[in-house]
């Protein structure tokens, strides 16, 4: 494993400009070796982060899964998501990213939701309109001596996060059509997002929001498909596998870290889940 990593590194996309925003165009012909080093590198961003390909191929992989984007595709990726490019030729890609704190709170309540999502092709005028509004927001930032320079640059970045949420949204089932079984299940998969380091038992989510403990489990299960168990372990056990493969984080820290003082529980937990125990998870995945 190269260098010493206390944690999964973070890229400061968002804030590369000091302001929290960036939108830009990149055309990459070839990439230095160094530069190929650093992309190639396990991370995260600093924001919520929209990637339009133009031009070119782009193999990504984020949290362990592979995806070979083509032109005209759009890719959003979430703060917590860690990715990676392993591969790329002749690119030319539009780029926006915004952290929390400049983000319309409807739509990083509509993102969270979404997350996590797979590349989408886009028909050609929704690729000119996104290439447009790229160039506007570019504009933008040159011009730093505007009295509302900022406000500007939030509201034509949050207007691309509202175009590409849209595009994602109407993928995804409209919230009226949603039966019982899915908003119970949703409402639960968001506490979880919020609580699962310090929150394993099924028993504390009922309460939250409720409801018996028979009725969360039969709602998950009719619209997942899984228990809310599994749910639990699975979303732990992600952690720990970004944790093992991109930090240097010893085992037993990066147990206590996801809530368990009991490691050999951890390590079983680990094991049954994975197919693989920690220490050879991350042997084998190493950076």
């Amino acid at each position: 494993m190269s260098g010493k990593r206390a944690s999964i590194p973070v890229n400061p996309m968002a804030n590369q400009f000091g302001v929290g925003i960036a939108i830009e165009k990149v055309v990459i012909k070839k990439m230095a070796h160094k530069e190929q080093e650093e992309a190639a590198r396990p991370h995260r961003e600093d924001g919520h982060s929209f990637f339009l390909l133009e031009k070119g191929t782009v193999t990504l992989e984020i949290d362990f899964q592979q995806y070979t984007i083509k032109p005209s595709s759009i890719i959003y990726l979430h703060p917590n998501q860690v990715h990676r490019i392993t591969a790329f030729e002749n690119v030319t890609v539009c780029c926006w990213s915004i952290n929390n704190e400049h983000i319309r709170p409807e739509y990083l309540k509509l993102l969270e939701d979404l997350t996590p999502v797979r590349p989408l092709l886009l028909k050609k005028e929704t690729v000119e309109l996104i290439s447009n509004l790229v160039t506007l927001g570019m504009q933008l930032f040159e011009r730093k001596d505007d009295k509302l320079y900022h406000p500007m640059l939030k509201d034509s970045c949050n207007t691309l996060v509202a175009l590409a949420t849209s595009i994602y949204l109407e993928q995804a089932k409209p919230a009226h059509k949603l039966s019982r079984f899915e908003i119970v299940s949703k409402s639960f998969r968001d506490l979880l997002e919020r609580n699962y380091t310090i929150e394993k038992r099924p028993a504390a989510y009922a309460r939250q929001l409720n409801i018996s403990i028979p009725y969360l489990n039969e709602c998950v299960r009719h619209a997942t498909g899984f228990s809310v168990s599994h749910h639990i372990q699975q979303r732990v056990i992600l952690e720990a596998k970004r944790l093992l493969a991109h930090s240097d984080k010893a085992i037993k820290e990066i147990a206590t870290t996801l809530g368990y003082d009991d490691y050999p529980y951890f390590s079983r937990l680990f094991t049954k889940v994975a197919g693989k125990n920690p220490a050879a998870f991350r042997n084998k995945n190493l950076d």
